[in-house]
């Protein structure tokens, strides 16, 4: 079933290899070949607009009221690439290497080095888009330290990275639709994939404004749709992110693969009471000057002013002195949890760790003062100036704090705690990103294959460029090369109307079940669930109990939720709840695939496996491979595997001491 489709030869001439023998499709025939792209994130739009400009005839679709809103805008910190601009050592190889290790030898490593081999060309299409990359005083693009590298290659536009490179591509898919190349549906959500003949042949979507159902037919469907983190209820994603498109996939046939695998991001705001529905990151730049520290007393309730600087645990420095504060995010993570579960956590709820600026502060205030050439300059001022680099630099990230806490970080340190952030796991791909479904493809965070068990950061932004601007035009060729003796199918056809009658089955049901909880309470309840026994740390018996809670929560799901409002208008509590329905069965994959993945590896802790120091340990005798998992019914799947070969990098024991 799972043929990765991994050109031969040696790993750093793959994919110019598979370049130069991959079949083509001329430009008048391109015209006559209909491509669906569900999403416009990142991802989406930079494969709309690519595909656009090459003529194809291209529909996208996404559920906000315009690309602009994908949650693709909210990425603060950065976008990776090997440009080696600090001549630090960086290389296509280095990024490949960092990628690999850091997702704990648990991706494929062909995915892994194609994209960091695209990744330059990356930085060069935002340049010439006009992405106001930050650059330093001579013009050149200036790069800062991310977790898991020992270099700088992070590009990025002050805390606003993913809100600039999305306004380039949002320009590039625009300029698509202008020529009308891109025809743009807005507040559409997909809900089934329609096959014909084993090909994907087409959607189901739903216009989320008046409720009506549509047929749209594609010869390939392209799902950029995003991640799944909002199965945790609380997580850093937009509240409108979710897994449907995706899971309808799923559902039709497609593996999804290695699920369990969720990122948690080390840097977030800490969760404020029971009120809250949605997390703030801060973003992991902020970690590229910021020291995290705890008290050494436990319950320490001073003031961080008041404590000295030798009552100071700097717990990533002591723990990891070749990284310090910059060890990949699973890590960090782990380590933050370690020192509160152990009593050392500050703030009222003990459940975060300071995240500090100051030493920062004074730093950059000494170049300034070295850069005017003066001495004996009081610290006040040193102090003075060094904020405004600091402003300069995070001031947006530093004001968004400010705002939500009611506290200044310039002159307090940040209290941080972890969250869940990003999903590994998705729709399983091959080497050209097809999906097991003949003609459906997953791009960006819907798929799983460049970060094994934890993704580095800067590298999602990074991930979905690529694979919307510079892989899919390649490879999806291969595909459609076969598709031009093939004319639109009507959509009248039975399969059409079977699929768009399975979909207002469901709708009626759902709306027909006029219960007494709403939805919102479910999703509340299986992310809790979800992040007490599938979060950071899982075991078999938390496991197992999740499963079977989440099963009983799916009976009454489907039995007693309520939903307002009518089926034919705009009716957003229905559509939270179809996304919901797909959360919960997700949720229960995710814990079998958790409780099936008995070892440690990068996002995924057991509890069972861990070394004496309280560290991922992996068992690469058992679980050296891609967990895919295929949906044969109601809670019942099958379990197919791809083997992961190195041949480049020996997979070790990470360490980043």
């Amino acid at each position: 079933m799972l043929d990765a489709k991994i050109p031969s030869g040696p790993l750093d001439s793959k994919w110019t290899d598979y370049k130069g023998h991959c079949k083509l499709v001329n430009p008048a025939n391109k015209r006559k070949l209909e491509v669906i792209v569900v999403g416009t994130g990142l991802a989406g739009a930079s494969a709309a607009a690519a595909m656009g400009e090459l003529g194809y005839k291209v529909k996208a679709f996404c559920f906000q009221d315009s690309p602009r809103r994908a949650h693709s805008i909210a990425a603060q910190g950065g976008i990776n690439a090997a440009k080696n601009y600090q001549n630090d050592g960086d290389s296509v190889f280095r990024l490949f290497y960092d990628t690999i290790k850091g997702g704990d030898y648990r991706a494929r490593e062909s995915n892994v080095h194609r994209l960091a081999e695209v990744s330059a060309n990356i930085i060069d299409q935002c340049v010439a888009q006009g992405v106001p990359f930050a650059r330093e005083y001579g013009g050149m693009l200036s790069n800062r330290s991310f977790g898991g590298t020992q270099v700088q290659r992070t590009f990025y536009a002050a805390g606003q990275t993913g809100q600039q490179l999305l306004i380039g591509a949002y320009q590039a898919l625009e300029r698509q639709v202008a020529l009308g190349n891109v025809k743009m549906y807005a507040r559409h959500e997909m809900l089934d994939v329609v096959m014909i003949d084993g090909k994907a042949r087409g959607i189901i979507a739903r216009n989320l404004v008046n409720g009506e159902l549509e047929r749209h037919f594609g010869h390939a469907v392209l799902l950029c749709s995003g991640g799944y983190g909002n199965v945790f209820y609380l997580s850093t994603n937009a509240m409108g992110s979710n897994v449907t498109a995706a899971w309808k996939a799923h559902v039709k046939g497609a593996a999804f693969a290695n699920p369990c695998f969720t990122q948690i991001h080390p840097t977030c705001i800490p969760v404020s009471g029971d009120h809250q529905s949605k997390l703030t990151l801060m973003s992991e730049s902020l970690r590229n000057d910021g020291r995290i520290w705890v008290p050494k007393k436990q319950g320490d309730n001073r003031s961080p002013v008041d404590i000295k600087e030798e009552e100071r645990d700097y717990y990533l420095e002591r723990r990891y002195p070749a990284f310090g504060n910059l060890v990949p995010r699973d890590v960090a993570s782990r380590a933050a949890k370690e020192r509160c579960d152990a009593g050392y956590g500050v703030g009222t709820s003990k459940q975060a760790v300071y995240l500090d600026y100051a030493d920062a502060i004074v730093r950059y205030g000494k170049i300034e003062i070295g850069k005017q050439g003066r001495e004996n300059v009081s610290e006040e001022e040193i102090i003075k100036l060094g904020k405004e680099v600091v402003k300069e630099k995070y001031g947006n990230l530093f004001d968004m704090y400010a705002k939500i806490t009611g506290e200044n970080p310039y002159e307090v340190p940040m209290r941080i705690y972890p969250a869940v952030h990003y999903t590994m796991g998705g729709l399983w791909v091959d080497y050209e990103l097809q999906t097991t479904l003949p003609g459906v493809y997953a791009l960006g965070e819907a798929n799983f294959s460049d970060h094994g068990a934890n993704r580095l950061g800067a590298s999602a932004l990074m991930q979905g460029l690529a694979d919307g601007y510079f892989v899919i035009p390649y490879t999806i060729g291969n595909y459609l090369a076969d598709e031009i003796y093939n004319k639109p199918v009507s959509i009248e056809h039975p399969a059409f109307k079977e699929a768009e009658q399975a979909v207002s089955d469901r709708i009626n049901t759902l709306m027909n079940i006029k219960g007494s909880q709403t939805v919102e309470s479910f999703h509340k309840r299986l992310g809790k669930i979800m992040w007490d026994k599938c979060g950071m740390a899982r075991n078999e018996a938390g496991l197992k109990e999740a499963i079977q809670e989440i099963q009983a929560l799916k009976k009454e799901f489907w039995s007693d939720v309520k939903i307002p409002g009518e089926i034919n208008e705009m009716n957003p509590e229905l559509d939270k709840a179809g996304r919901v329905a797909d959360f919960i069965e997700l949720g229960e994959l995710m814990c079998k695939d958790a409780l099936n993945r008995n070892e440690s590896c990068g996002g995924h802790f057991r509890e069972e496996s861990q070394t004496p120091e309280g560290e991922a340990l992996r068992d690469d005798a058992n679980f050296m491979y891609v967990a895919a998992w295929e949906y044969k019914a109601d809670s019942e799947w099958e379990l197919h595997k791809e083997p992961l070969v190195y041949d480049v990098v020996k997979p070790s024991q990470r360490s980043y001491k």
